[in-house]
Parts: C-alpha cells; sequence; structure tokens
C-alpha cells in the first residue's frame, strides 16, 4: 500500500488535472461559439455590402465595360479588395487592393450573389501567428501592417476597411488555446510544487505519530509524541499521550500490586507449609492448635487475593455492579453492628448513587482497621454536610503520624510495626480510598481529641 501522504499528493494533483482540462473544455467551447459568431456577422456584412453594390451598379444587361467602370469608381470609394464576375462566373472588374491581396498567405476568397446572376467576390486575409507570437489584428499589433522588422507600411488606399472584422483569423482559437494550455501547465506546476509541503507536512505528523505508537507498544511506556498544534492531527496525540498516561499508571500499579501481593503471600503460605508438616506428628492438642492456626493462614489467603483482585478491578475502571440509590443509615446501621461498634447517625435520611457492595466494603473497611489497630472502643457517626454525606470512624488506637496521614492509603503500606502485631496485609485502606473516588468522593485520616484517630468517608449526595 502507498504511503499516505502519496495517496492524497495524488488526489490533489488527478483534482487539479481535471479541473485543468475542465477549464480548457468550457474555454474551446466560448471559442468555437465566437468563432461562428465572427462568421455570422462577417457573411451578414458581406451580402449588405452586395446589395448595395446591386443598387449602385448597372444592370446585368448594360455592357461589361459600363459596369466595370462603374465598380471601378465604387472600388477606389470604398477601398476594399472586391471583385465582380457575370452570371458564367467570368470577371468583369477588380480593385487594385484585390489583386494586391489575393496572393497573399492566409488569403480566402468569399462570396455574395447580387441576386441577378452576378456575384461579389471579396479578399479576407487570414494571418497566422508570426514569429514575434502574432495573432492579435489592427494597426500596430503583432502582424499586422506596419508592425515588426521588414513590415509594409499600410497604404493610404487601404482605408478603413482593412479593420479587425476583414483581418479576424478564421481559426483564432488556436493561438489562444496554446496560450491557455501552457498557462494551465503553469498553473498545474506552480499548484502542485507548492501543495507537495503541505501534504508532506501533515503527513509527516502522522508518521512521527505512528513511529511514537510502535514505541510504546514495543515497551517503552514513558515514550510521548509531540502533539503542538490545535488541528485533529494534534488533538488524537493529545488522546494519544494522555492513553499512554493511563496505561503506563495502570501498568506501573499492577506490577506493584503483584510484587507486594507476591511477597505478602509468603507469610501465610510459609505458616501453611509448616503447619501441615507438623500435623501428622503433633499430639491431639497441639493437632487442635495447628488445625485452627491452618483455617487462619487459608482466610488470610482468601482475603488477600479477594482484596487483589478488587484492587485490580478498581485500578483498571472496570464495572463491577450496576449503580442505584444506597441508604447509608440502613447500611451504616449493619456494618457497626456487624462490628460492635457504636452508631450515631446525625440524619434522617442519607442517600448516595453508587454500588452497595463497594460502599459496605469500604466501611466494613474501615471498622476493621479501626478495630484491628483501636481496640474495641469504636464509634461511628454519619452526618450530613455541604454536596453530601460523612460516614467517619473513630477509635482510640495510638493515632497516625501527622506526615503518614497520606501514605497509609497507598496499596500495602502499614505503620511501622503493625504488620507484625495486627496482621493484614495494607490494602484496606487502599481500597478504601478507591472506592471512594471511584464514586465521586474522598477518604480523610484525621486525629482525634483525646486520643486515637477519625477516618471520614465523604460521599456525594444521589442526583435521582
Amino acid at each position: 500500500m502507498k504511503s499516505l501522504y502519496v495517496r492524497i499528493y495524488l488526489t490533489l494533483v488527478a483534482l487539479l488535472l481535471a479541473f485543468a482540462f475542465g477549464s480548457a473544455w468550457l474555454f474551446q467551447r466560448h471559442i468555437e461559439q465566437e468563432r461562428g459568431n465572427v462568421e455570422t456577422v462577417a457573411g451578414e456584412r458581406l451580402n449588405a455590402m452586395a446589395g448595395l453594390l446591386k443598387l449602385a451598379l448597372p444592370p446585368a444587361t448594360a455592357p461589361r465595360d459600363e459596369q466595370a467602370a462603374v465598380f471601378a469608381d465604387w472600388g477606389q470609394r470604398l477601398r476594399m479588395p472586391i471583385a465582380l464576375e457575370d452570371a458564367d462566373g467570368k470577371r468583369i472588374a477588380t480593385t487594385q487592393m484585390y489583386l494586391r491581396r489575393v496572393d497573399d498567405p492566409g488569403a480566402i476568397i468569399v462570396n455574395a450573389s447580387l441576386g441577378d446572376g452576378r456575384s461579389l467576390e471579396m479578399v479576407r486575409s487570414v494571418r497566422p501567428p508570426n514569429a514575434q507570437g502574432g495573432g492579435a489584428s489592427g494597426p500596430g499589433a503583432p502582424g499586422a501592417p506596419g508592425s515588426g522588422p521588414g513590415a509594409r507600411p499600410p497604404r493610404l488606399d487601404e482605408g478603413p476597411w482593412t479593420g479587425p472584422w476583414l483581418h479576424r483569423p478564421v481559426s483564432p482559437g488556436a493561438p489562444a488555446v496554446s496560450t491557455l494550455a501552457i498557462v494551465l501547465v503553469l498553473l498545474f506546476i506552480g499548484v502542485a510544487a507548492g501543495a507537495y509541503p503541505v501534504v508532506r507536512r501533515l503527513t509527516r505528523r502522522l508518521e512521527s505519530l505512528k513511529r511514537g505508537v510502535e514505541q510504546f507498544g514495543a515497551g517503552q511506556l514513558g515514550h510521548r509524541v509531540d502533539d503542538s498544534g490545535s488541528d485533529e492531527v494534534a488533538a488524537l496525540a493529545t488522546s494519544f499521550n494522555q492513553a499512554a498516561d493511563r496505561i503506563e499508571t495502570l501498568l506501573r500499579s499492577h506490577q506493584t500490586l503483584l510484587a507486594n501481593a507476591s511477597h505478602e503471600l509468603r507469610s501465610p503460605l510459609a505458616r501453611l507449609k509448616m503447619a501441615f508438616a507438623m500435623l501428622d506428628d503433633a499430639a491431639p492438642v497441639q493437632r487442635e492448635r495447628l488445625s485452627h492456626e491452618i483455617d487462619v493462614n487459608i482466610a488470610e489467603l482468601d482475603a488477600l487475593v479477594e482484596e487483589v483482585l478488587l484492587a485490580s478491578r478498581l485500578e483498571a475502571g472496570s464495572a463491577i455492579g450496576e449503580t442505584h440509590t444506597v441508604e447509608l443509615l440502613a447500611l451504616g446501621a449493619e456494618e457497626a453492628a456487624h462490628a460492635e461498634a457504636a452508631f450515631e447517625p446525625e440524619t434522617d435520611s442519607a442517600r448516595v448513587d453508587g454500588q452497595e457492595r463497594l460502599l459496605r466494603r469500604a466501611l466494613r473497611n474501615l471498622l476493621d482497621n479501626a478495630r484491628r489497630y483501636g481496640g474495641p472502643d469504636v464509634e461511628l457517626a454519619l452526618r450530613s454536610v455541604a454536596g453530601g454525606y460523612e460516614l467517619a470512624v473513630a477509635d482510640r488506637g495510638p493515632g497516625v503520624p501527622a506526615d503518614l496521614r497520606e501514605r497509609i492509603f497507598e496499596p500495602f503500606y502499614r505503620l511501622p510495626g503493625h504488620a507484625e502485631m495486627a496482621g493484614g496485609v495494607g490494602l484496606g485502606l487502599s481500597l478504601v480510598k478507591q472506592i471512594a473516588e471511584r464514586h465521586g468522593g474522598s477518604v480523610r485520616c484525621l486525629p482525634r481529641d483525646g486520643g486515637g484517630s477519625r477516618f471520614v468517608l465523604f460521599l456525594p449526595t444521589a442526583k435521582r
């Protein structure tokens, strides 16, 4: 397949050729019409002159000498290249101008009947273009009497009847068409030459975008294309860069998630391996303890896999369920009872748009995190604020240092010493943040008066 710029360029050239040929055809048609009009007018003038001479000449039955004398007199008056013939085609009289013009190059003899058997002949000069690029007529024009090197000066007896209508070429279109063809060819070459850099510049940007996509597809995730400009190509490049940023972020997140998940899987798997190795030789009492430990580790593995899958789906923006109206008052009461936490609602209704399963998971993660690190004294509050509702989970734990209150929402991050003390894999708060942002909300960690922490989950009010 040919390059895009070649196809665009050839299309422009073809359109220019079609325009040039169409213009030439219209011009030629116009020339043909004008030629016919000129011939018609010339014929009408000749017939009118023949009628006037018939009235001035003696009748056809008069002696030939009398007819010749009168005709010669009128020939001198009119100063035209004319001749008179009888009904048998024999010459009665001619003018001196007729004799001079009849043998000129390009001379054409035309005739008109006088209506009584006699006919009038006249010489019309058809002057082809000369070496000086003629084709025009009239005094002073190239090819006209008195112009050009060695040209014959006009005679005084040639008179006004040597005007353009007698010297207009029978084929006036030939030089004009040649000139038009040259102009069209030059115009075509100029436009074609001017269109090439424009087309090439456009397609060069597309080729640059193509190379950028290929480099990105080859694994250079940090590569971006030039998106300067304000046209469609620049908009396409901007869209590609935005998509590339998103893809790079997702891949980096998945790589980090996979690496951390692999690390977190080692501990429960190692404990399971050790428990199964000791199970056969263990005493009945120890066997019961090992069985319980196996169940705990399997549950931890199950929770880890579930959280990793959920985090991956949320990060990729995959659809996890249908969005509908969720009543936070009922949801808070159920989860508070499940976690054995005190529930203090400050509103009679709190409806938001979202996915109930995800919102329940976010609230449960906050309550589980509070019980794991803050002890049994956990409180859940629900209140209405500007633009939405806030669910606040408060505990009496050691609190979170101010410089770590943002970092604790990163995947697999746990406060120093908490990993060994309370378990968990460090995905709970990260999931809460992802779920909140997916619903147009937010989550933040604040200090609690009297010690401990407050995790505030904000969700916007339902639109319907």
